[in-house]
């Protein structure tokens, strides 16, 4: 006999709690290793936790809706034939365990479990739906191609498959006919998921009331914490871009053709950053318990990304600075691009240690970003335009038209100071106006 912990999973290095959407099991019911139990959700991805062992629910500690601190008891499991006792309300987590409790974290999402079976059967989606193991294993197991698979209707969260699901498309799947013989049915399409859209009322016609979504709500509480944790400074330069915006403009159709990727100029910037980072690596740094600074020896670089709804999140290049240029674009296009359809699996919104923001998307020339902790700088990169400016020639200063643009960096006065944070943006600025227009693609 023995009862195991379900603990609230580490979904990412910033991520210090998570929101029970819904629990997909109740107080009694049988659940296998690997199969969904909750819904949750953070500011920058909702997942699954699956169970990480066969049993019974036993005790569920938390209400949905619930905000839950990463590391503690959500459930508990009994294993080897414990009964469960229903509960008529989640309780308070127990401070102390029985001796034959067991805690067992459980998997950060079931996205992210890799899986070795044939390619066929168990890898993900094209349209960007993930399936737990166990889902994938039964589709194996039935020999369901991965193409068949994508068609199945998904009753889970953000229309993922679930158990259930697979079962009563099996059962579909081989109905009789009226002749007696067992014929496969054609999958139907799954159903299109719901986007819920904030409630307006309006008072008296005058003003609307618009509720902030979950993750707007997430995202406004991380943006107020970061102000009150940081106290935030903000450096500006210009920088001469011509080099690099006529370089693009001549290579971008021979640079989509040679390696069938779109050149931006996000992977030039974050280019010039990386090389940066390794000058002043006391900025690719974090700060613990306000009296210990954290300086990391990975560069992975952030790049704050605009979805559809609105919102942001910041997917992460890791070990950006062992890539060249080629590999930075592919990176650069395959996370933004992903990021936008909702694609992301929480690995690849983890451990960024600087980040950088384009507000020249928007049009904007410069900006004030807040700082994505526990990161201690980010920058932000200004729309370019077209100026006039004095430029040094061989028979003396000239005034032409450039290609100028403003950087911005916000930086944590704790542990940046302006020597040290002015200094890191004059020289990503000078990299970027030493960029070589002559470089092969």
């Amino acid at each position: 006999m023995a009862q195991v912990e379900l603990i609230m999973p580490k979904m990412g290095e910033s991520i210090i709690e998570a929101t029970i959407l819904k629990w997909v099991k109740q107080v009694g019911d049988k659940v296998e290793v690997d199969e969904t139990i909750l819904e949750i959700a953070t500011d920058k991805v909702d997942s699954e936790v699956p169970s990480p062992v066969d049993g019974v629910i036993h005790e569920i500690l938390f209400a949905e809706n619930d905000t839950v601190e990463i590391g503690k008891v959500i459930a508990i499991i009994a294993t080897e034939g414990e009964e469960a006792i229903p509960q008529a309300t989640p309780s308070v987590a127990q401070s102390t365990t029985t001796s034959n409790t067991t805690t067992v974290p459980a998997p950060a999402t079931a996205q992210a479990v890799a899986e070795t079976s044939s390619p066929q059967t168990v890898q993900v989606a094209s349209e960007g739906r993930f399936y737990s193991p166990l889902v994938r294993n039964m589709a194996k197991k039935e020999q369901i191609s991965q193409a068949e698979l994508d068609r199945v209707p998904g009753t889970g969260l953000n229309g993922r498959v679930t158990k259930k699901d697979m079962l009563k498309y099996l059962k579909a799947r081989t109905a009789p006919t009226t002749n007696g013989s067992v014929k496969p049915q054609a999958p139907t399409a799954p159903a299109s998921k719901p986007t819920p859209s904030p409630v307006a009322t309006s008072m008296n016609g005058a003003v609307e009331i618009v509720e902030m979504d979950r993750m707007r709500k997430l995202i406004a509480d991380h943006m107020v914490m970061s102000k009150q944790t940081s106290p935030h400074v903000t450096s500006f330069v210009e920088v001469d871009v011509t080099n690099i915006v006529n370089w693009r403009n001549k290579n971008k159709a021979e640079f989509q053709q040679k390696h069938g990727e779109k050149i931006t100029f996000t992977p030039i910037f974050m280019e010039a950053v990386t090389r940066a980072l390794r000058d002043f690596p006391m900025v690719n740094v974090s700060v613990e318990d306000n009296n210990k600074i954290l300086v990391k020896k990975n560069i992975n670089i952030g790049m704050a990304t605009a979805l559809p709804s609105g919102n942001l999140i910041v997917p992460v290049i890791k070990n950006a600075d062992q890539l060249n240029l080629v590999g930075l674009t592919k990176q650069v296009n395959d996370l933004a691009g992903r990021a936008r359809s909702n694609k992301l699996k929480p690995e690849e919104i983890q451990d960024g240690t600087f980040t950088l923001t384009n507000v020249g998307t928007f049009g904007n020339v410069m900006g004030t970003p807040i700082i994505n902790q526990p990161q201690v700088a980010i920058l932000a990169v200004g729309a370019i335009r077209k100026k006039p400016a004095v430029v040094e020639t061989e028979y003396g200063d000239l005034i032409a038209v450039r290609q100028m643009m403003f950087l911005s960096l916000s930086y944590d006065h704790r542990v940046v100071d302006g020597f040290l944070g002015g200094s890191f943006l004059r020289r990503v600025g000078d990299y970027l106006e030493q960029f070589d227009p002559d470089q092969q693609i």
